[in-house]
């Protein structure tokens, strides 16, 4: 099963809005947050530090954001921020922006009507490793109905570090709508602490955990028809890639290309703009910087190949708002 909120990520339309970067109940071995996001307040739209209210309105309007997902540290630490900025999307794009918020703590009630009242529609709760299989009778069943009766979604969203049947149990009673398992994945963040806890990377992978594919995971869970297996390789090349192409297309002027990985692609010449006038360059076709012009990769190839231009460069570059470069290839 995909939920909704999945659906739309795997579309690249949910946006992720990282709200508060704190999270005292624990400190999980596997969290992957880097030094950047970790105890920290800042608030990231995408990768977009978030200065302003306008700052998450422009965010969610570069990628024709579907729906948001809210995310930390822990979303729950900061309620007041967390609820603003669920009652400003809701405001701004409407009920149809699809909302979740990853949680690693119960809450209580009070936090689950906050929540709901502020606009939020799905909650993936995470519990403590050293909860699994010993959550019925606690405040982890509790608050699942809890959630239920203040009009939220409940669900869990746990990596895939091991087989536990509990979450299942959960799914058949009809106390959680859904389990999303994700494959368990190293980062910068968490690199060091998963080798001292004894993981070590799939051979030929860049992040996934070896063994978090075992068949206990895949055959005892993923075969449920309410649990859904995300893979790293899925993260990257749907719902990163997607929302990349979302933004291209958005933000793309007439000569820039937008490859299938979701990047933009144009030249680059160190030339006066009154060059490209006098030979006659149509103005859709190149813009005019301060220290330089850019314009259409394939006519600045032509130009540099028939003497008009000396030399220049293509430049290849994320659609984000900080426009990262991945590659820049000489023209001479």
């Amino acid at each position: 099963m995909i939920s909704k909120g999945c659906e739309q990520c795997a579309k690249g339309g949910k946006m992720v809005l990282f709200v508060y970067g704190y999270c005292d109940q624990r400190d999980c071995f596997y969290c992957p947050l880097g030094e950047n996001r970790k105890n920290v307040t800042d608030v990231y739209a995408n990768e977009r530090k978030v200065e302003s209210d306008e700052d998450v309105i422009a965010e969610a309007k570069r990628m024709s954001a579907l729906g948001t997902s809210i995310t930390g540290g822990e979303p729950q630490e900061a309620m007041a921020k967390t609820c603003r900025y669920l009652e400003l999307l809701k405001d701004e794009f409407g009920e149809d922006h699809h909302t979740h918020l990853y949680t690693g703590i119960t809450g209580g009630r009070e936090n689950m009507r906050r929540l709901s009242e502020a606009g939020l529609d799905e909650i993936r709760f995470h519990p403590p490793l050293e909860m699994w299989g010993d959550m019925h009778g606690t405040e982890w069943e509790e608050i699942l109905h809890i959630a239920r009766e203040e009009g939220l979604t409940p669900a869990f969203e746990i990596p895939g570090i091991r087989a536990e049947p509990e979450f299942l149990d959960f799914l058949d009673e009809g106390a959680a709508e859904f389990c999303n398992i994700n494959e368990f994945e190293m980062s910068d963040g968490n690199y060091r602490r998963m080798q001292e806890e004894g993981f070590e990377l799939q051979e030929g992978h860049m992040s996934a955990v070896e063994g978090s594919k075992d068949d206990a995971i895949v055959s005892e869970m993923a075969s449920h028809e309410k649990v859904y297996f995300c893979t790293s390789v899925f993260k990257d090349a749907a719902q990163h890639r997607n929302r990349l192409k979302r933004m291209a297309r958005n933000i793309r002027r007439e000569f820039d290309e937008v490859t299938d990985d979701g990047t933009l692609v144009y030249g680059k010449a160190f030339a006066d703009a009154d060059r490209f006038e006098a030979l006659g360059v149509p103005e859709e076709f190149y813009t005019v910087k301060s220290d330089h012009v850019e314009v259409a990769w394939w006519l600045l190839e032509e130009m540099v190949e028939d003497g008009d231009l000396a030399e220049g460069e293509i430049v290849e570059q994320y659609p984000t708002v900080n426009g990262t470069v991945v590659e820049r290839t000489p023209v001479a």
